[in-house]
């Protein structure tokens, strides 16, 4: 045993040679309006005040996807409700209170690189961008643009918020009168990538209401956005090649149906089409799961 070592064999620090009570005067005896210590707190007030605006964030991008889905579900209404126009007013309601929320967010941002906090808010984003695109599907039966959101997501004074002429706190905000958020091109790409498997569920509704034209409709838009990714592959970022096995599994399941419908659409009665296109999904699921 080692002579630094005590009777029990536990080695003693060095430390413990100071006497606890000049170690807690040391302690006191520290200068805090040092040039040190001031620099020191000036950085914990700065990362403070960014986790605060990090976890703000992340509150707003939690209620803006809450909202998008809300929209989403409604939207899925209009297979079968025939009062189509009232949903579709409805639902840009939902969506002008989602911008609100995404104002809030551009608000956050001002003066800040919206890279630092895009982890916080790319899920928000990202389910707008499937909320938004597919109500312009379903009255334009093409595909919304990038630019075209943006376009949207650009705030004025004149919006609602400002409605209170509750005073600025920031002057930046009183001297532009604007803000803006633009959605990033990965984003945008993984909302067009979530919409498909929107557009999957809106084809197995719309056979099961007895609408056999929209699933070969969807079939040939959803074949077109397949195609598009493809170009892009494996050399885009990680999360967009992953959703595009996702994206190949809705696509076929578009087709079984617009197959079983060319087929074998005069035997099965309509009531019953809906049934046999869900179990020949849940027989593909079951497949690729094995393989």
């Amino acid at each position: 045993m080692s002579s630094k070592e005590g009777s029990g064999g536990f080695r003693k620090r060095k430390h413990d040679n100071f006497p606890h009570g000049q170690r807690k005067d040391e302690k006191n005896n520290v200068n805090s309006s040092s040039s040190l210590m001031v620099s020191f707190k000036s950085f914990q007030l700065e990362l403070d005040t960014r986790h605060d605006k990090y976890e703000r964030l992340v509150k707003l991008s939690r209620d803006i996807t809450i909202e998008s889905k809300r929209t989403i579900f409604l939207l899925h209404r209009i297979t079968s409700d025939p009062n189509g126009e009232e949903i579709l007013n409805e639902s840009e309601a939902k969506l002008e209170a989602v911008r609100q929320k995404i104002k809030q967010v551009a608000q956050e941002l001002i003066g800040e690189d919206m890279y630092q906090f895009h982890r916080a808010i790319s899920p928000g984003l990202q389910e707008y961008v499937e909320a938004v695109s597919f109500q312009y599907f379903i009255k334009t039966r093409s595909l919304i643009s990038v630019k075209e959101i943006n376009k949207q997501l650009i705030f004025t004074m004149e919006d609602k918020e400002e409605e209170t002429n509750t005073p600025s706190s920031n002057p930046h905000d009183e001297q532009l009168g604007t803000w803006s958020l633009k959605v990033t091109p990965v984003d945008y790409l993984l909302g067009v990538a979530d919409l498909t498997g929107e557009l999957m569920r809106m084809c197995i509704n719309s056979v099961g209401n007895g609408d056999i034209d929209t699933p070969f409709e969807l079939s040939q838009f959803l074949r077109q956005i397949y195609d598009g990714f493809s170009y892009i592959g494996n050399t885009g970022p990680y999360e967009v090649s992953k959703k595009l096995y996702t994206l190949k599994q809705s696509l076929a399941k578009v087709e079984n149906a617009c197959y079983t419908l060319k087929v074998r659409g005069s035997e099965i009665p309509k009531h019953m089409l809906a049934d046999v296109f869900s179990t020949k999904a849940e027989m593909i699921d079951r497949e690729e799961g094995l393989s």
